[in-house]
């Protein structure tokens, strides 16, 4: 990754309909924040300068985004504050000090609850990004089933973006089309910054739209495409518990299919539950009912359950945890740990 690159994250929605009390964006998937999930993603993919658009409840996400620079193993993530939520293309004109920081360079916008946008996908995006020379590059997915995303029109003849149309505001023609929009861009930031303050809202909500920012571009002359991603589900989100718990099911079942393609036996996946920053040495066997959270680290040839909870642990090899549970500790390779014992080191 070339180092004119930055990152703003969108992250100030309500999500009233998850019906809680803590902003949608740290509602978890396998135990971890869904932004937390997207800032990942985004220092895996090379992206360092990184900034969070709060709103709903700033307070509690600046509070996580606090903590999180405190670790200290990372850059720290800014932020700044959209006090008034009135769309995405609104949210963009917060972070212009942290724009203009980075002029020159590219910057990438995300959906702060949109948590399986990968590394991979970030970077191929960049990749076409960059050598097209596009002032944006939309990432796009093809899906069977379409509705209610916001449709990718191609000029027939160059094949590159001429519209962007909301599912409200599309026709028959339109409506057939299969590509969407992810939420997720790349933009050049001096194209960016040079347009933001033309993006009106004289639409039905009244809100200021990113993809009036890629109309926009389009119409001063700049080449605007799209990365088609073979990953559908970089565009899924939640809005409410139901579809955070589909978030959830695919994550789980993804993560663990990974852990036994690298050797890890899993007889039967019944309460199996495996984070996503959890590693796995070979040869382990995972039990029904265990639970792995945080960045827990087990060696090779462990049995881990039946039963079991271990979070933000260090397993070393051939150890055996039969309805155990413990947090923040260490176990030596080998270690004879007692059924039913509660190991806390917090």
């Amino acid at each position: 990754m070339p180092e004119d690159i930055c990152a703003v994250i969108l992250a100030a929605g309500e999500g009233k309909r998850m019906k809680s009390n803590r902003p949608k964006v740290l509602s978890p998937v396998l135990f971890k924040p869904m932004l937390q999930w997207v800032i990942d993603s985004a220092y895996s993919a090379g992206v360092c300068n990184i900034c969070v658009v709060t709103g709903y409840m700033h307070e509690d996400v600046e509070k996580y985004l606090s903590d999180l620079n405190a670790c200290g193993n990372r850059p720290g993530v800014a932020h700044v504050l959209q006090p008034e939520r009135k769309g995405t293309g609104h949210a963009a004109m917060m972070a212009v000090p942290f724009l203009r920081e980075h002029r020159g360079g590219n910057v990438l916008i995300l959906n702060g609850d949109a948590p399986f946008v990968d590394a991979q996908v970030i970077g191929e995006a960049l990749k076409d990004h960059s050598e097209n020379g596009n002032a944006v590059t939309v990432v796009s997915a093809v899906l069977d089933d379409p509705t209610g995303y916001g449709r990718i029109v191609r000029d027939p003849d160059t094949h590159l973006i001429s519209a962007i149309v909301e599912q409200k505001d599309a026709d028959w023609e339109t409506l057939s089309i299969c590509e969407i929009n992810s939420g997720a861009y790349w933009f050049k930031v001096d194209d960016l910054l040079d347009i933001l303050n033309h993006i009106k809202n004289d639409n039905a909500q009244g809100e200021y739209y990113l993809t009036d920012a890629v109309k926009l571009l389009i119409e001063h002359g700049k080449r605007a495409d799209a990365h088609t991603t073979s990953e559908a589900n970089a565009v899924l989100g939640a809005n409410d518990c139901l579809q955070l718990n589909s978030l959830n099911s695919i994550a789980r079942d993804s993560i663990v299919s990974a852990h036994m393609r690298d050797g890890v036996e899993i007889p039967c996946r019944d309460g199996i539950i495996i984070g996503p920053d959890v590693t796995i040495g070979s040869d382990t066997c995972v039990l029904p009912g265990t639970i792995l959270q945080g960045k827990t680290t087990i060696g090779c040839g462990c049995t881990l359950g039946p039963n079991s909870l271990l979070c933000d642990c260090c397993v070393g090899d051939h150890v055996v945890l039969n309805s155990v549970q413990c947090e923040s500790c260490t176990i030596e390779a080998s270690q004879a740990i007692a059924p039913f014992t509660v190991i806390n080191h917090r």
